[in-house]
């Protein structure tokens, strides 16, 4: 079983993350190949022209043909429910390379406040000098979110869960509202994968990775991936692909290949040692607020069982004392790794205010609900007791 239709529809999620899109060369290889490669021969001439008019399926260019890279992509879209992914050299660059294909100038987003902020630096700074403006709406508020559309509104952005505060969106009722105004609705599917949330089922049209997180798992990688259907996706964000260049590298496709295989245990672990951590951080005199859709008083709790399937690895909360005691915090521990990246088997934590979301002025911020006591933390695979112990060094005597 090695083509993606060889699968048998009721087939689990495992077995597909494990299997799909590797087809073995003559060699007979049980592990995928890496095709480092930057171009392919052709038989003839005449092959050659075939190829590039597209009368003749095969490889041409590692920037938008290569076996690797195609594997990676085959896999995530049977993982995702999709007829087509694009893989991209980074999540942002399949943000831009879904904007590109699908917006023109004048054009308009309508996007949920709560993103990352390269994404609103994109939105704001990159994509206005094009004229495709964007407008932000509550991430929550549905009647918001319809109200704010009009007739130059192409397409709906939100992450779901939010990065940092973990803010939920129905996406079923989202998808109804974006398809009722003849809009598409695009969803980043960065903090739960496929392994606990399928937007595309929901009714999403669009699905974003930053696979350079939970797909990879281990912190190896930058890349990003698009999927949808074959038309808006495997046409559109294509041809962005094929001509401007913002491609995955074969080694990239193969390393984020083996962080696939083992994407639906490593969820299921995330989310047990968060759920954990998440109580804990409740107890804890120096922690104002925690932020976690697995806890019940989470605004959007009753989603989870719904659209997704737990809460996730992601844990952020509030200290007393601002950023000087955040710091203390970040700058106490001797383990959790300080870095901006998360979605690793390391843990890790950050200071969204004064990194990942530091480009936006203090007014953006503080309406995504950016205080500078918040912390980001990236729930790894380590010990809970050990990552407790090592938060516990920062947050007594705060």
């Amino acid at each position: 079983m090695s083509d993606p239709e060889d699968f048998d529809p009721d087939t689990g999620f495992a077995t597909r993350a494990i299997r799909v899109g590797h087809r073995r060369t003559a060699e007979g290889e049980h592990g995928e190949p890496i095709f480092t490669t930057s171009s392919f021969v052709f038989q003839s001439a005449a092959e050659a022209a075939a190829r590039f008019s597209g009368d003749q399926a095969g490889n041409i260019y590692s920037r938008f043909t290569n076996p690797t890279v195609r594997a990676f992509e085959e896999r995530l879209a049977s993982l995702e429910g999709g007829e087509r992914c694009v893989a991209t050299a980074s999540g942002m660059a399949a943000i831009l390379s879904v904007c590109m294909g699908l917006l023109k100038s004048g054009d308009r987003i309508l996007s949920s406040r709560s993103i990352f902020g390269s994404t609103t630096m994109l939105f704001n700074k990159y994509l206005a000098r094009f004229g495709i403006e964007t407008t932000y709406v509550a991430q929550s508020d549905l009647e918001a979110w319809e109200a704010a559309i009009d007739s130059r509104t192409r397409l709906l952005f939100c992450e779901t869960p939010s990065n940092p505060l973990t803010e939920m969106v129905d996406l079923r009722r989202l998808a109804e509202i974006a398809h009722r105004h003849g809009c598409l609705l695009v969803v980043d599917n960065c903090f739960c994968t496929p392994a606990l949330q399928r937007p595309l089922e929901l009714g999403a049209d669009i699905v974003l990775h930053s696979a350079t997180k939970f797909l990879d798992g281990q912190g190896r990688c930058i890349g990003g991936a698009v999927i949808g259907d074959k038309t808006l996706v495997g046409e559109e964000v294509f041809g962005v692909l094929r001509t401007a260049g913002p491609a995955m590298s074969p080694f990239n496709a193969w390393v984020f290949l083996k962080g696939l295989e083992t994407l639906d245990l490593r969820m299921r672990a995330h989310s047990q040692g968060a759920a954990q951590i998440a109580d804990w951080l409740l107890t804890q005199s120096a922690v104002e607020r925690v932020y976690y859709p697995g806890l019940v008083d989470h605004p959007q709790h009753a989603l989870i069982g719904d659209q997704q399937r737990s809460g996730g690895g992601i844990v952020a909360f509030d200290v007393r004392g601002g950023r000087a005691a955040a710091w203390r915090v970040i700058d106490a521990t001797r383990m959790i790794s300080i870095t901006a990246n998360l979605g690793d088997v390391k843990s890790t934590i950050t200071h969204p205010a004064s990194t990942t979301h530091g480009r936006l002025t203090p007014e953006e911020r503080a309406a995504c609900g950016i205080g500078e006591g918040l912390l980001r933390l990236a729930v790894g695979l380590e010990e809970v007791a050990d990552i407790q112990r090592d938060l516990t060094r920062g947050l007594d005597g705060l």
